[in-house]
């Protein structure tokens, strides 16, 4: 059975479990007088039987799929002769891949050895038997444990307590796999661009003015001395995200404090689900707008007036990039101000404050800490654009603060090192990490700011 039918089964099995155990808690309340008498709500009762139902078939099933693979390729590889058996991993990795294609059909047997040939039966003959035993094993259990928590139900069970230990101890393990995967993230970066930092100084990353990461990937190649002084990059990114803010700063929180403070209900309910529509528009419809009407327009605009405007330029890019960001400012700045107590707002107008005095001084500083939240989410959104950039700003690794000239930015340079088929031992595929890690850095930089400005104003107003 395939996977997604076994999950289908395994959900209807669940939702089986539920409804027996919560049955079952109410034939045993109704001759002691009804459910009052029951230590525990018939919800925790049927919660604990779905609980038992899919935890040990859930468990067992992600463990069956996380090592199957691997197992079935060493035994597939294993009862290989030892002359069709490859030495390097690369081979290896080749014949496991002719192995799978000759398998699932793409090549047909004729074309490879009688060794894979035979490989690729014993690898289909062990695939169907572990998709049968899987599913047999899974559904059992999800039978055993959905009995086995029905036969437990009583009226002195502590049901709740039970049901609770068991989400907490699942929110704990949620946590810690979301902390262990920054972790890795962290530390894979790190590792690779320590060996990158080992082929290029740090100052030479970190200080030089030219960007060309172009090096010899083979020994009979013409040596290419590439230039991986990231500057360039770091002000393209800087410039495209200033002007892109420059833009949904000031029209975010506008029309936040206009649709917060000012707007009757009816326009309210209106404008603000189309503000926030924006933010659906996939980024790459927002590059062809950026790259057909922006940039020619800005071009045009530009030469009527005597200025050299490139036909991909910064402006271009983080005017549209502005535009795409405003959501996340506008509606989080909405929020936020209309969280704040309607008694600061009744106090100063009472004091004799203005209506617009009374949003300057207590309620835009009432709810900066949220603010200032949007405008980070805003910032790190601008930072990690791609699509934009490379289809209004270009490629090209120019060391200019022009807005009119055309510029890269880091994760545009991520992309292009790491398209196509690359060796992960050169200095072009490492420079990516050492940029990821750069990238990382400074957005760790602004969410510590942002963190500090939250938590100075939150103390003052809470």
């Amino acid at each position: 059975m395939q996977t997604g039918n076994l999950l289908l089964l395994l959900l209807v099995m669940i939702a089986g479990a539920y409804y027996l155990g919560h049955r079952r808690a109410l034939i045993l309340a109704r001759p002691l007088g009804g459910i009052r008498h029951l230590h525990s709500l018939p919800f925790y009762f049927a919660m604990r039987s779905a609980i038992w139902s899919a935890l040990p078939a859930l468990l067992v099933l992600a463990s069956w799929l996380a090592f199957e693979n691997s197992i079935i390729r060493a035994v597939v590889v294993g009862g290989m002769a030892e002359s069709a058996q490859p030495a390097d991993p690369a081979a290896m990795n080749l014949v496991i891949s002719q192995i799978q294609n000759v398998a699932s059909g793409a090549i047909p047997a004729s074309f490879v050895s009688q060794d894979v040939a035979q490989a690729a039966e014993q690898l289909s003959r062990l695939q169907n038997l572990s998709g049968m035993a899987m599913t047999v094993v899974v559904l059992v259990l999800a039978m055993l444990g959905s009995a086995w928590a029905w036969l437990q139900v009583s009226p002195r069970m502590r049901a709740r307590q039970k049901v609770e230990r068991v989400l907490q101890t699942i929110f704990m393990v949620c946590a810690t796999l979301a902390i262990l995967t920054t972790v890795g993230i962290v530390m894979s970066v790190l590792f690779e661009s320590m060996q990158f930092f080992s082929k290029i100084p740090v100052t030479e990353f970190l200080f030089g003015l030219q960007w060309s990461p172009q090096t010899a990937l083979r020994a009979d190649q013409v040596a290419a001395q590439g230039a991986f002084g990231a500057i360039p990059l770091f002000v393209g990114t800087l410039l495209i995200s200033a002007i892109a803010l420059l833009v949904a700063v000031p029209v975010g929180l506008m029309s936040a404090i206009y649709l917060a403070e000012y707007a009757p209900a009816r326009v309210r309910s209106f404008a603000k689900p189309a503000l926030e529509v924006l933010a659906g528009v996939p980024t790459v419809v927002y590059g062809f707008f950026a790259a057909l009407t922006v940039a020619p327009f800005i071009r045009n605009l530009g030469e009527s007036v005597g200025l050299s405007v490139d036909s991909e330029s910064a402006l271009a890019a983080g005017l549209v990039m502005g535009v795409m960001i405003i959501p996340f400012v506008s509606s989080l700045a909405d929020d936020v101000i209309t969280a704040v107590p309607q008694a600061l707002r009744d106090g100063s107008l009472g004091l004799g404050a203005t209506r617009s005095e009374t949003i300057k001084k207590v309620v835009f500083p009432a709810a900066l800490p949220g603010i200032m939240g949007g405008i980070l989410l805003a910032a790190s959104r601008a930072i990690g654009e791609t699509m934009i950039v490379v289809m209004a700003a270009g490629l090209a690794a120019n060391l200019t603060i022009n807005p009119l000239e055309s510029v890269t930015t880091i994760t545009v340079q991520i992309v292009t090192l790491l398209t196509g088929d690359q060796e992960f031992d050169s200095a072009k595929t490492l420079a990516a990490f050492a940029l990821g890690l750069m990238l990382f850095i400074t957005t760790l930089v602004m969410n510590m700011v942002a963190l500090h400005i939250v938590k100075k104003y939150r103390e003052q107003y809470d």
